[in-house]
């Protein structure tokens, strides 16, 4: 994992120079931990490779290649060369099931990227917004991803005047949707874990997964489990006051009785100590019943996190107090329980109901995990 990322840059030499690969990894093989196009995985395997080595050069058109209506067994494959892909991919509902893979099998080494902001102007005018801004978009049910870096590497210093500085990595809005050994990386709204409406309680699952950002950079309504992944809060050179921003921003639907669980997890930061919040509930305008659900155990959490305050409210109307916020035996620094009304604690009893397998099984025993 990264020790720190000011900007992600667009060639392997430029990543090399950041200090996001090592020496050994600027230049890996192009395939090798799940075939290559003369030795594909089955007959539902497509490879694509920016120097033309597959069977397409980008992600997109690999995606629409995919067939449609896909069930549980026969969804498609596609496997990603080593290298830097700066495009804006979406994987709509008609293709469910679609696996993606990192050819190498190192997730540093395949990097899908964009740069758009909520506040970037369209070409055909007006804005793209928080969810337009999205460098990868999941709407499909059955998404599996694995050993790739999602980003968007759009930096407020570069754009001084705009105001909208939401930038999103992925958008995620399927059920059953599983991530294993990824980054992801940005600023302002790195992860949008969320669905695809207010009555649709869409499963997701992180495992060994790292992410990055500053303000809200988990956020959404989606059913979500972090299962032994690695939050990183990155220190704002360009504010002087704190808290610096925030890691989670639920907006669990009402009725959802599941929001977000983070479980053996671990909370790093190249920010101060006490910078940051751990959350802060978000009840969006078009969900003014949302009810915010956020529980961390078992998690090392270090000290860039505020332990005297580690919740703050986005608005009054909703205070974090009145929200779904609990913890269990947490860990380091920024666990210590020094305001005990601050840090709402779950009992063993109660902690029993807070599993990645209470979370996620279903009526359909969906074990991610497995």
């Amino acid at each position: 994992m990264p020790t720190r990322r000011t900007v992600l840059l667009a060639s392997a030499a430029a990543l090399l120079s950041a200090g996001l690969a090592t020496p050994a990894a600027a230049a890996p093989a192009k395939w090798g931990a799940y075939g290559s196009p003369v030795a594909r995985l089955n007959s539902r395997t497509l490879y694509v490779d920016p120097a033309g080595g597959g069977d397409h050069t980008t992600v997109q058109a690999a995606v629409s290649a995919t067939p449609t209506g896909t069930t549980p067994g026969t969804g498609w494959t596609i496997v990603l060369a080593a290298g830097t892909y700066r495009e804006v991919v979406v994987v709509p509902l008609s293709r469910p099931y679609l696996t993606l893979l990192g050819g190498t099998g190192k997730a540093a080494d395949v990097v899908v990227v964009y740069d758009n902001a909520a506040g970037t102007a369209k070409p055909g005018g007006g804005t793209y917004g928080t969810t337009g801004s999205a460098t990868v978009t999941l709407q499909a049910d059955g998404f599996t991803a694995r050993d790739i870096t999602f980003a968007n590497d759009w930096l407020r210093a570069d754009h001084p005047g705009v105001t909208g500085t939401q930038a999103v990595a992925v958008k995620v809005m399927g059920d059953r949707s599983a991530f294993y050994r990824c980054r992801f990386l940005g600023h302002q709204d790195t992860l949008y874990a969320d669905s695809l409406g207010l009555s649709v309680f869409a499963r997701q699952y992180y495992q060994k997964c790292y992410i990055e950002g500053d303000v809200d950079f988990v956020f959404g309504r989606a059913t979500a489990v972090f299962d032994h992944c690695e939050l990183r809060t990155l220190n704002r050179a360009d504010i002087a006051f704190t808290p610096q921003g925030f890691v989670f921003a639920p907006s669990t639907a009402r009725a959802n009785p599941r929001g977000y669980l983070i479980t053996q997890c671990t909370f790093t930061s190249t920010a101060p100590v006490g910078a940051y919040c751990l959350a802060r509930p978000w009840v969006p305008g078009s969900d003014t019943t949302a009810w915010p659900m956020l529980t961390i155990r078992q998690s090392v959490i270090e000290a860039g996190i505020n332990a005297a305050a580690p919740y703050a409210n986005m608005s009054s109307s909703y205070p974090w107090q009145s929200q779904r916020f609990a913890e269990y035996a947490n860990s380091g620094p920024g666990a210590v329980i020094t305001v005990p009304a601050n840090r709402p604690r779950l009992t063993k009893s109660q902690a029993a109901l807070h599993t990645r397998e209470t979370y996620l099984l279903g009526s359909d025993n969906w074990r991610p995990w497995s």
